[in-house]
């Protein structure tokens, strides 16, 4: 990680200014909202404001209708509303496609890590699950290579099959309505583009005024998630459309009839409230703090309830799960200030939240 930040010494300056793009939208987050429904509706798609999970639970079943098959790509939203359990408890056909969620969800599990989910299953644990659950062909002496060879054509299908394409936002652009998404393993292209319609989910706290802001977000979280360069950002204006015909614009054309966003709240506008936990609103969700932090090191996924861990999810509990408990556990090291990428002082940020605790006690 160090490497990569050293060899790509733009990551910085591109994070400071990511920073203040993203304050410009805290301190006008209405008008900001309201801008991305227009530009979102503008080039076809349709957008929805949820203030709760209960509302995004419905909003988004809803567009799912009728419709059994549906694939999902890698989303902390759509952990933090619990979309896959809602849709499979309705009974539909719903599989996570990236990897590590794959392997968590077959596993009948929990992530441990906002980038990782499966960091927490050995190679061996792996082939077991695979063998029960997949393809007794594999085993825990299988290649990692094998392992991944035989999830990938297993999720083809379900790829082929999908009515609905569910994915998360790294950011979206206001002044387009664009969504950005940003991956390695090439499911999130699958998803956005097989099925005949797209559903992006994400929190009003990934806004950024422009496109080329966005997509400066998805650069600066690849780098300081450790992976750079990315090997796929995928951007979404609304749904598939076509100018081959005379140059008139029409939708749709190959892919999705259909492009949704769904902006949730679930605690965020008040949060934007508070001068001091408004801070944790800036974060990218790159888990870069996680493995400074002596406290994740210790209790892993322990430490609070998926998919907001590490000092990430202690800030985040206290947002979307009204849960000032993991802040308390914070031993106020420091080393996950030093290495956030927006200048996030967390420690700072706990601190309030145990202060907020307090004062809710009396």
């Amino acid at each position: 990680m160090n490497r990569i930040l050293s060899s790509f010494t733009e990551l910085s300056s591109m994070a400071q200014e990511l920073r203040k793009a993203k304050l410009e939208v805290l301190d006008n987050l209405d008008s900001y909202v309201a801008q991305t429904v227009r530009s979102v509706e503008a080039s076809g798609g349709r957008a929805h404001i949820a203030g709760t999970v209960e509302e995004a639970k419905k909003i988004i079943a809803d567009l799912v209708g009728e419709r059994k098959r549906i694939v999902l790509s890698k989303s902390n939203v759509l952990l933090e509303i619990g979309v896959r359990e809602m849709l499979a408890s309705s009974g539909k056909d719903v599989w996570e496609t990236d990897l590590g969620e794959f392997i968590v969800q077959i596993a009948g599990d929990e992530p441990s890590h906002i980038v990782a989910p499966a960091l927490h299953f050995s190679r061996q644990d792996v082939g077991r699950l695979l063998n029960e659950k997949i393809d007794s062909s594999v085993s825990e002496d299988s290649s990692v290579e094998q392992m991944v060879s035989r999830v990938r054509e297993f999720l083809l299908h379900r790829y082929l099959e999908a009515e609905v394409g569910i994915t998360g936002a790294n950011s979206v652009a206001a002044d387009t309505g664009s969504v950005a998404l940003l991956e390695n393993e090439g499911n999130i292209r699958m998803v956005t583009v097989l099925p005949q319609t797209h559903i992006a989910v994400t929190g009003i706290d990934k806004i950024l005024p422009s496109l080329r802001l966005s997509m400066m977000e998805t650069l600066v979280q690849s780098g300081y998630g450790g992976l750079y360069p990315p090997s796929y950002i995928n951007i979404t204006s609304g749904p598939s459309s076509t100018a081959d015909i005379e140059l008139q614009r029409v939708t749709p054309a190959t892919g999705p009839r259909e492009f949704h966003l769904v902006l949730l709240d679930n605690g965020r506008s008040a949060a934007n409230a508070d001068p001091e936990l408004r801070e944790a609103l800036l974060c990218i969700k790159c888990g870069r703090c996680y493995f400074s932090c002596p406290v994740y090191k210790a209790l892993g996924r322990d430490w609070m309830k998926p998919p907001y861990g590490g000092p990430t999810g202690a800030m985040w509990a206290a947002i979307v799960n009204r849960d000032i408990f993991p802040a308390n556990l914070c031993t106020h090291s420091g080393g996950c200030r030093e290495v956030c990428p927006v200048g996030i002082n967390i420690p700072r940020v706990l601190e309030h939240i145990k202060e907020l605790g307090v004062r809710d006690s009396r």
